[in-house]
């Protein structure tokens, strides 16, 4: 026997008021309802909420009466609160919270882009327009999964201890909250043109913490909200053979060791 569906009217009535910062006397009026029916609402106590009440919340906050009924709300990260809030509710526009611009071939398959060096200034501003994406040179990898987004990023700088000039095909992530602790992503972040390969940890605050494998640079946080795409990484290219050892390589090297024991005895 199924159980019936979990239904978050309640909390989600609750949680969107004090989102807004307003008492339930201030609601009840904008609405034409009593304080009294508003708070049993709120508290469980009304178990089956009227049709016209389901509608006079859906209008006053923007949200679906799908969306007010199924998803917890208090649970998304604040990018998705500001995209329903916005308008772009996953049931009344009948899209993603986050819309991802693909291209697809001739037979209507989804296609993998390659981002070259010379498109990584405009990806960030242009990421989500249908013919930026279609221009994208595309590629086949045969041992990627069939099912999933990839795109290929190159990627620079030694944070995470890739030879320069390599690149990253990433899976795209839609789901933020199925992202495991330290998984390895390329981010595309607000305001920020190049692109950042390190270990994303979504925190309980809905914030990421963001850190390299090169010990040297400090781990940071970001808000969700400056996130514009993750990619996970699925496979690393490399142009050239990694340098064999030399003096001045393995001198670095201890140099790091040094630093990471120093910070070690200070704290």
């Amino acid at each position: 026997m199924n159980k019936p569906p979990k239904i978050f009217f309640p909390e989600n009535v609750k949680f969107l008021r004090n989102r807004k910062n307003i008492s339930q006397e201030s609601l009840a009026q904008q609405i034409d309802m009593t304080r009294v029916k508003l708070n049993a609402i709120e508290s469980g106590k009304t178990k089956n909420p009227a049709l016209e009440d389901l509608v006079k919340f859906s209008g006053f906050f923007k949200i679906s009466i799908d969306s007010l009924l199924k998803v917890d709300l208090s649970k998304l990260l604040k990018l998705q609160l500001r995209e329903l809030e916005a308008g772009n509710d996953v049931y009344m526009m009948g899209s993603k919270l986050r819309v991802l611009a693909i291209s697809v071939d001739k037979d209507n398959n989804e296609n993998a882009e390659y981002v070259p060096v010379k498109a990584k200034a405009g990806y960030r501003s242009s990421c989500n327009d249908p013919e930026f994406v279609a221009s994208l040179p595309k590629f086949n990898i045969p041992m990627l999964p069939k099912h999933g987004t990839f795109r290929t990023f190159p990627i620079s700088g030694d944070s995470m201890m890739v030879p320069d000039g390599s690149e990253i095909t990433g899976e795209y992530i839609e789901n933020w909250k199925e992202i495991k602790p330290d998984t390895p992503c390329i981010v595309i972040l607000n305001g920020v043109n190049d692109f950042v390969f390190k270990q994303v940890t979504l925190q309980k605050d809905n914030t990421f913490l963001l850190k390299s494998l090169n010990k040297i640079y400090k781990p940071y946080t970001v808000e969700a909200i400056e996130v514009l795409q993750l990619w996970k990484f699925r496979i690393l290219h490399i142009k050239e053979l990694p340098e064999p050892p030399t003096e001045m390589n393995e001198l670095k090297s201890m140099l790091q060791e040094l630093k990471i024991e120093i910070a070690k005895l200070k704290k």
